[in-house]
């Protein structure tokens, strides 16, 4: 592990009880969490998108605020439902993201999770086929015109030259969305549930942002499960030859209890995660770890998972506010992430193990 990051879902109250942040003090609180955790070292903050419920929906406004904010913190999502996303202009708004921060973004997305409502997205205006029921194909179709306006590929062509305003291109030529960020690709993430797509992200040239839950029940504990995907998704990278290295983030429940008020919070020994049934399917959850720090050490360094990927997302209870929420972060940094392989985000960008050494 080179880097760790929280991933927030956002939970807000809608009944304006007070027990619960409501909508604009959880975005305020997110974006002082961020700030407090770039100070700390912390290399990224990301936040998983959900519509139609009281958590994060739309992310580019709280990314850019965090990132005009900070100095060196990645900033992400983990993940953007794609279904429920025009693709050329969330490309020309992830690309103004990444000019912005210096390209300090790690734009997760995915076919997206299941939800609390029926088909959400073509409340949006997106509509599957009828032989599409949850939308997969779509969004595989979304994702891939996406990646095409990231790379700058024709999306739109151009007028006769009398009927341009203003007059800019040759006429009947392919024209890309604007802005154009270089870096960008290399900072695209696919959210993988299985193996197999994990493979084919590693086909399609992004890096795998493996998920908090697979759809595999096998018996097998979670972290060896996600360390098969992991290596799966390596040697699939290899295969298809691609010319830069890619990163591989996991994502945990971790709490560092070092206090009586931690203890009285938290308690000891989380949980063992085990087999659920999620999606019309089984799938396998990973565990909760809530220990004290030399024992979490000692748990974390057994992780198969983790010790195959490059970032640790720890997931965070965003709603017990700023200052519980740094504590946590800085437990961690102070006393786990240094066991563990850790590189503050002063030391720079995040990259990815070579590929040779994990093949």
């Amino acid at each position: 592990m080179k880097a760790f990051g929280f991933l927030s879902f956002g939970h807000y109250d809608l009944s304006g009880s007070g027990r619960m942040p409501g909508a604009k003090e959880n975005l305020r609180n997110a974006l002082e969490i961020a700030v407090g955790a770039d100070e700390l070292g912390v290399n990224g903050a990301y936040f998983r998108v959900h519509h139609f419920a009281p958590q994060h929906s739309a992310p580019m406004p709280l990314l850019s605020a965090i990132a005009a904010r900070t100095s060196n913190i990645e900033v992400g999502t983990g993940v953007i439902d794609i279904r429920y996303e025009n693709p050329l202009q969330l490309a020309e708004e992830a690309a103004q993201l990444d000019l912005l921060s210096d390209g300090r973004v790690a734009l997760g997305v995915s076919r997206g999770s299941p939800e609390p409502v029926d088909r959400g997205y073509e409340a949006f205006g997106y509509h599957p086929a009828a032989d599409d029921p949850k939308g997969a194909a779509m969004a595989r179709e979304k994702f891939l015109r996406f990646m095409a306006a990231v790379d700058g590929e024709g999306m739109a062509t151009s007028l006769p030259l009398d009927q341009q305003y203003p007059r800019m291109y040759h006429p009947d030529v392919p024209v890309p969305v604007m802005p154009h960020s270089m870096s960008l690709r290399k900072h695209v993430w696919w959210g993988a549930g299985s193996r197999d797509t994990a493979v084919r992200a590693a086909h399609d040239g992004v890096n795998l942002m493996s998920s908090t839950l697979l759809t595999e029940a096998n018996g097998d504990r979670f972290e060896d499960l996600q360390a098969d995907q992991i290596r799966a998704y390596r040697a699939a990278w290899k295969e298809a030859g691609h010319q830069w290295t890619p990163r591989v983030s996991v994502s945990r429940s971790i709490i560092p209890v070092t206090s009586e008020d931690d203890m009285r919070m938290f308690g000891i020994g989380g949980d063992e995660g085990g087999i659920g049934y999620i999606d019309d399917g089984q799938a396998t959850f990973g565990r909760t770890y809530t220990d004290e720090p030399d024992k979490l050490v000692e748990q974390l360094k057994k992780d198969a998972a983790l010790l195959e990927a490059d970032t640790l997302m720890i997931t965070i209870p965003s709603q017990l506010g700023v200052d519980a929420n740094l504590r946590i972060l800085q437990n961690f940094a102070e006393h786990v992430a240094p066991e563990l392989g850790w590189e503050p985000n002063t030391k720079g960008t995040v990259t990815g193990y070579p590929i040779a050494e994990s093949s």
